[in-house]
């Protein structure tokens, strides 16, 4: 029986994934061999010997150490993509907030409603909260991936000229956005063109600056922006300085910032339309997430097969009915020939291989049909460069 420990609730379409007669879903287990998690902080954590993986459900993982798990042989896995709908949809809405002054208008309602005039009153003032309109303006998209993508889609539905960058962009990715897309080179396209701008990029601090994402948003770029420009960032909070966009919204500069993630500064700066992280909290979002992590939990717990891995390759070798190693190690030179030579001095006959690697990781899985012990596996373990061995079948 194999323990899984949850600790965030998780939509039942997901644990149900888990067979009863092989897994045990529980909040409270001893030596979990795997986890599943939303929003649980687990940087101080420690870790059972047991625990072979995490999956987050959903596609941030700031709450977990990865590198802490992946000098332990745990695999990380995240749920890119399954709540993505949920979180275009909010940007579409951001937009809408934005550009009509909705959010104005509705609390001007609410401070007028025991007034008894209210219906006249309401004919009067509205034109305070008078807006522009999407149809015709420019969107330049930061990151056409799972969101940016789907966003450029409807963007050109409403009417939109849209831009976007992405150096990153898979092939399949760009055949499913429309070809009235445009696509430029540089962000600081994005930032001359644009009369709104998303970002949806991964928040990577480096020293390269075509390759730093973080506080990408600052002084500097704003300064290459139209006059009234609006930003909308549905991604992470730090892609934006929050001393610089405040005093571009001081300015006039920036005509709003739309932030699905509020903190201290931003949750009460003027010119801010602060939501309360609702991009993925849809029971549509919620679920696919739920479904996505067990799946990936099961597939590497039973086959070794690893997707959407975090903090280590993906690799995927056929279902074999012998014994399957899955040997995690450091991406080193000749890693391969010694763990075939390890094998071989102990008489065990591979039937098939594979092995990939990503970053300062490697995986290799390994087919056989000869038994293998114990003592075989500590053998392996042993070897330089080894972090972890575990058996399937």
């Amino acid at each position: 029986m194999k323990n899984i420990q949850l600790l965030n609730k998780i939509a039942k379409c997901g644990t149900d994934i888990f067979d009863k007669d092989i897994y045990n879903v529980a909040d409270t287990v001893e030596n979990p061999d795997a986890i599943m998690v939303r929003s649980a902080v687990m940087h101080d954590m420690e870790f059972g010997d047991n625990l072979k993986a995490i999956a987050r459900a959903g596609a941030g993982v700031n709450n977990i150490p990865l590198d802490k798990c992946a000098e332990q042989g745990i695999v990380v896995f995240n749920t890119p993509g399954a709540n993505a709908n949920g979180v275009k949809e909010l940007v579409v809405c951001g937009m809408l907030l934005a550009c009509r002054d909705v959010v104005g208008g509705i609390n001007w309602v609410k401070s007028v409603k025991d007034d008894a005039g209210v219906a006249k009153l309401v004919e009067k003032e509205k034109s305070k909260f008078a807006g522009t309109e999407v149809a015709g303006k420019t969107l330049g998209i930061i990151g056409l991936g799972a969101i940016g993508g789907p966003l450029a889609n409807v963007a050109v539905s409403m009417g939109m000229n849209v831009i976007g960058c992405d150096p990153y962009m898979s092939v399949d990715a760009a055949w499913k956005i429309s070809r009235s897309v445009k696509k430029v080179d540089t962000r600081e396209d994005i930032f001359a063109q644009a009369d709104f701008i998303s970002i949806h990029t991964p928040l990577i601090d480096n020293a390269d600056p075509k390759v730093n994402t973080k506080f990408m948003i600052n002084k500097d770029t704003i300064a290459m922006m139209k006059d009234g420009v609006i930003i909308l960032n549905f991604a992470r909070d730090a892609l934006v300085n929050d001393d610089d966009i405040e005093e571009a919204l001081k300015s006039g500069k920036v005509r709003r910032y739309v932030t699905d993630f509020p903190n201290a500064r931003t949750a009460g700066m003027d010119g801010v339309i602060a939501i309360p992280h609702l991009g993925a909290s849809t029971e549509e979002s919620e679920d696919n997430c739920a479904v996505m992590a067990a799946e990936e939990l099961v597939n590497y717990l039973e086959t070794g097969n690893i997707k959407n891995s975090v903090n280590y390759p993906s690799v995927e070798m056929p279902h074999h009915d012998g014994i399957r190693l899955v040997i995690l190690h450091r991406n080193i030179p000749n890693m391969i020939s010694h763990i075939s030579s390890t094998l071989a001095a102990q008489n065990i006959n591979i039937e098939n291989l594979m092995n990939r690697s990503k970053g300062d990781y490697a995986v290799t899985l390994v087919d056989t049909i000869a038994e293998i012990t114990a003592d075989m596996i500590d053998t392996i373990q042993s070897m330089d460069g080894i972090i972890r061995v575990i058996k399937i079948g």
